[in-house]
Formats: structure tokens, sequence, C-alpha cells
């Protein structure tokens, strides 16, 4: 069926927390979250660093009265929420998302890394002995309810606050189908945005690799693009 918004359902009560949120990514995902009223939770693994970060989001214009933004160490912060949002670094990604599984399990896991490297000729994919970020989480969080979703959007778009609507679409991928609606309903608190079935974990790897290619194309064209899938 065509893609309908109205039978989403409503995710405005979820707490959502981000792991790497005081990285660029990490926080632009929390101000839009926290600017369509949920509640959003900071997580590093410095909590000091995390309440700075949380602090400075919450004083970005366009929150609303009553905005719930704070930070602390990534163990509370996945203790603590509903959907937890993965957005740190690769070099760190395993690592972190290991010591997160017991506070983990029985959460829904939102992974949006983009395991890339970069050389002289700009960035490239690498390759994940488990296919993809998103996967090599899911072995790692067998407990909890794990997809990927928000790889393609422009940060420095998130982290605006001039900029009103996200025109694009979120891809995401996962095992569990009825977690395509939760997450595809998150993504529509950001005015523009869709949430997209784009398949199971496996297909995962080209939808990271693909920022590469949307890098290329921001720097070529000075642009911020997305993704987004027609005849839906």
């Amino acid at each position: 069926m065509a893609y309908d918004a109205t039978t989403l359902p409503d995710v405005s009560g979820l707490t959502v927390g981000i792991i790497g949120g005081t990285g660029d990514q990490g926080r632009g995902l929390a101000y839009r979250f926290a600017r369509a009223g949920n509640k959003v939770l900071i997580g590093s693994r410095s909590a000091e660093r995390a309440a700075q970060s949380a602090a400075e989001i919450a004083g970005l214009p366009g929150m609303p009265a009553g905005v719930d933004v704070t930070g602390a160490d990534n163990d509370e912060v996945a203790r603590r929420s509903d959907v937890v949002v993965i957005a740190v670094p690769w070099d760190g990604h395993a690592a972190t998302v290991a010591a997160l599984a017991e506070p983990l399990a029985g959460k829904i896991v939102v992974d949006c890394v983009n395991p890339l490297g970069f050389d002289k000729q700009g960035p490239y994919a690498l390759t994940v002995a488990e296919g993809s970020a998103v996967q090599q989480a899911a072995g790692l969080l067998p407990d909890s309810r794990v997809c990927a979703a928000f790889n393609h959007v422009s940060a420095p778009l998130l982290a605006d606050p001039e900029v009103d609507r996200i025109e694009l679409d979120v891809l995401i991928c996962t095992e569990d189908r009825e977690l395509v609606d939760v997450v595809a309903a998150l993504a529509a608190r950001i005015p523009g945005m869709r949430g997209i079935y784009a398949g199971r974990l496996r297909n995962a790897h080209q939808i990271e690799a693909f920022t590469a290619n949307l890098i290329a194309i921001n720097k070529r064209y000075k642009a911020h693009a997305g993704i987004r899938v027609t005849d839906l």
C-alpha cells in the first residue's frame, strides 16, 4: 500500500536517548526530537559533558515551553530511555554497544552509524565483518529490538534552528516489522521526514555505504542532500 502517515502510532510520550549525543549527528537528532516535544536524554561517556550538551540544546531557538532535555552517562541513558539512538563514531561503535547490552535489553535501538574511511580521494565505505554497523549492533544486543535508520540525515540541517522542514525519507532496515511503524512515527516527528521500510538488516550495508556518495554530492553541489523515494 502507499505510504499513509495516519496509520502510524503515537510516539509523543516516548523518551528518546541519544548515545553519542555530544557529536554532530547526535546533537542534531536530539534537538529535533526535543523540538517536537519528546523527552530527550543525552548520553556520553562523561556525564558532565552530556549535561553541558543537554543544556546547550535546551537553550536553542524553537524549543517548546517545558522542554525536557537532560544529560547523563551512557549506561543511565540506556536504562531510562524507551528508544535509544546509537550515534557514536564508527571506531568506538562495537565497544560502546557491547558495554550497554544489559541496560539495552528489551529496548528499541536505532543505529545510524556509517562505517566510512577517508583518504585523499575522499570518503569510502569500510568492510564490516558482520556486514554492516547495524548487524554488528544486533549481534551485540541479542535481547534488544534493533534497526538501522537516520543514516542519511544531514547533521547541519538537523542543528539549524532556522530550518523548519527537512524534506527526505529515512530508510529503515530491521528484522522486526512492528518496529518499522514506531521508528517511522519518530521520523515523522520531524516535519518533512518519512520513515520507509527498506528491507532486512542484511540490506543495511548499502544504505550505510551510500553516505559516501551523499558526501560527494554535497561537496560537488554545495548542498545537504538526502534521499526521497518516489511513487509512495
